[in-house]
C-alpha cells in the first residue's frame, strides 16, 4: 500500500509539471503572435517667429460686472426674508417681504370699489340700449300701423254706401291717432340717441336739457372710475413697495436683514452682484497706457485656479490716475464659466495676473493656443523630431505671452520657426514617445 501511494504522488507530480510546462508554451506562443499597436497618431502645425509688442503683466483683482445694494422702498417690519448667502436669483425674483395686511386689504377694497363703479356705468349703458331698441320697436309698429289705416282709408273712399261712410270717417281718425303715434314715437328715439337714458330731474322739459343731463351723468360715471383706477394704481405701488425685487441675475453677496427686523425707507436689505461677466481690474503704468486699444485680447491667469486660463478684453481704461502709483486702473473683461453646482468659477476678489501686449516690439516664437498643455507645474507644447523616418516628441516647458487670434507668443528661446508643434492628440503623448504625423494649417493674424 505504501508503495502504490508512492507511486500515485509521483505520477500526479509528473503531470502537473507537463500541464504546466504546456500553459508556460502556450503563454509565449500567445504574447509572440500579438501585433504591437501602431504609433498615436498626432496633428502638427509649423511654428511661426514675429514681431510683437512684448507682452507685460499686471496684477490686479477680480470684480463683479455689477453690484446692487438692495434697499426697502417702505419702512416695515421684515416678515419674510426669501434668500442666503451665496443663492442665485433671477431678475425680478422676491428678496423680501414687509408686512402688507393692511395695505393689501385696502388695495383690495378699492379694486372692489373700481369694480361696482365699472358695473354700475355698464348697468347703465345697457338699461340705456334696451331703451333705445324697445322705442325702435315702437317707431317701427307705429309705421306700419299708419300705412295700414291709410291704405284702409283709401279702400273706404271708393264705397260709397252710409256704412261704407261712417267706416271712411273713423279710418280717418285712425289715421290721424297713428300719425300722433308715429310723432311720439319719433321723438322718443330722438331723445334715447342723443344720449344715454338717465332719471331727468322734475321740472326738465325741453330736449336739450334732457340731453345734456345725461350726458353730464354718464361722464360723471366716467370720471369716477378714473379717479378709483388712479387710487387703485397708488396703492398697488404702496403694496409692491413692501417687496424687494432683484434687479439682475446674479448672486446674494451679503444679507442685511432678517425677519422680524424693522427696516426704515432706503435701509439695505441684501448685495447682489452679477458674475456672468468679471472685470479684472489692474493698474497699468504710464508707460504703456498710451499703448493700450479696446481690441487688444488680454490672457488673465488667476493662481487659486491652478491650469485655468482666460482671455479677456480692455472695457474700461479709466482716463484719471492714481497720483501716488502712477497707474491707471483698466479693467479686462472675461467671460466667466458657470457651474450648476458649484457656481461661478471666477469670484469676487480672487488675486488675477493679466498679460497685455504693450511693450517695446521684440521678436518671438508663436504656437496655436491648441499646442498648449496646462495642468503641470509651467505651461508646455510637444515638438515633433524626426529622424531617419521615425518622429518621436519633446516636451518644452513655455512662458506664455500675449495672444494673436488663434496664436499665442511663448518665451522660450528653445522653440525655432518651423519647428513641428502638436496641436492634436497632444493630451496623452509621453517625453520621447514615437507617433504619425500630419500637417495642418492655422490661419495667422496680429
Amino acid at each position: 500500500m505504501v508503495k502504490l501511494a508512492k507511486l500515485i504522488c509521483t505520477m500526479t507530480l509528473i503531470a502537473a509539471l507537463i500541464v504546466g510546462f504546456n500553459r508556460a508554451s502556450y503563454a509565449q506562443g500567445t504574447k509572440a503572435a500579438t501585433p504591437s499597436p501602431p504609433p498615436p497618431k498626432v496633428f502638427v502645425v509649423s511654428a511661426r517667429k514675429d514681431t510683437v509688442s512684448e507682452p507685460k503683466s499686471f496684477v490686479g483683482t477680480v470684480k463683479p460686472l455689477r453690484k446692487s445694494i438692495i434697499g426697502s422702498a417702505a419702512p416695515g417690519r421684515v416678515e419674510e426674508y426669501l434668500i442666503n448667502d451665496g443663492d442665485f436669483v433671477k431678475k425680478g425674483q422676491p428678496i423680501a417681504h414687509l408686512r402688507r395686511g393692511i395695505i393689501g386689504a385696502e388695495k383690495k377694497a378699492a379694486e372692489a370699489e373700481l369694480k361696482l363703479r365699472k358695473a354700475e356705468l355698464a348697468e347703465l349703458a345697457d338699461s340705456w340700449g334696451n331703451k333705445v331698441k324697445q322705442a325702435k320697436a315702437k317707431l317701427a309698429s307705429a309705421q306700419a300701423m299708419l300705412q295700414f289705416r291709410e291704405a284702409k282709408k283709401e279702400r273706404g273712399r271708393t264705397l260709397g254706401t252710409s256704412a261704407a261712410r261712417e267706416e271712411l270717417e273713423e279710418n280717418i281718425a285712425m289715421v290721424s291717432q297713428s300719425q300722433a303715434l308715429l310723432e311720439e314715437a319719433v321723438t322718443a328715439v330722438r331723445l334715447l340717441t342723443q344720449g344715454p337714458n338717465q332719471q331727468m330731474q322734475p321740472g326738465q322739459k325741453n330736449e336739450a336739457e334732457m340731453t345734456a343731463q345725461a350726458t353730464w351723468t354718464y361722464a360723471l360715471g366716467e370720471a369716477k372710475i378714473d379717479v378709483q383706477a388712479a387710487e387703485v394704481e397708488r396703492l398697488t405701488e404702496q403694496y409692491e413697495r413692501h417687496t424687494m425685487f432683484a434687479p439682475f441675475d446674479g448672486y446674494v453677496s451679503a444679507e442685511m436683514t432678517e425677519v422680524g427686523q424693522w427696516v426704515m425707507q432706503g435701509d439695505p436689505v441684501a448685495e447682489i452682484v452679477e458674475l456672468s461677466q468679471v472685470d479684472v481690474e489692474v493698474g497699468v503704468l504710464e508707460d504703456y497706457v498710451a499703448r493700450l486699444d479696446p481690441s487688444i485680447v488680454g490672457d488673465v491667469e488667476v493662481p487659486a485656479l491652478r491650469g485655468q486660463r482666460f482671455e479677456g478684453t480692455i472695457a474700461v481704461i479709466n482716463p484719471q490716475a492714481d497720483a501716488r502709483a502712477r497707474t491707471f486702473p483698466v479693467k479686462v473683461r472675461v467671460q466667466n464659466v458657470i457651474d450648476e453646482k458649484k457656481g461661478p468659477l471666477l469670484k469676487a476678489g480672487m488675486f488675477a495676473r493679466v498679460t497685455l501686449g504693450v511693450g517695446d516690439p521684440i521678436s518671438v516664437p508663436l504656437v496655436p493656443k491648441d499646442a498648449v498643455v496646462l495642468g503641470g507645474k509651467m505651461p508646455m507644447v510637444y515638438v515633433v523630431d524626426t529622424d531617419k523616418g521615425k518622429s518621436t516628441v519633446r516636451p518644452v516647458p513655455v512662458t506664455l505671452g500675449a495672444s494673436h487670434g488663434l496664436w499665442i507668443s511663448v518665451g522660450n528661446s528653445e522653440i525655432k520657426e518651423g519647428e513641428q508643434i502638436v496641436i492634436e492628440g497632444n493630451e496623452r503623448l509621453r517625453p520621447m514617445q514615437e507617433v504619425r504625423v500630419e500637417k495642418r494649417e492655422i490661419a495667422y493674424s496680429k
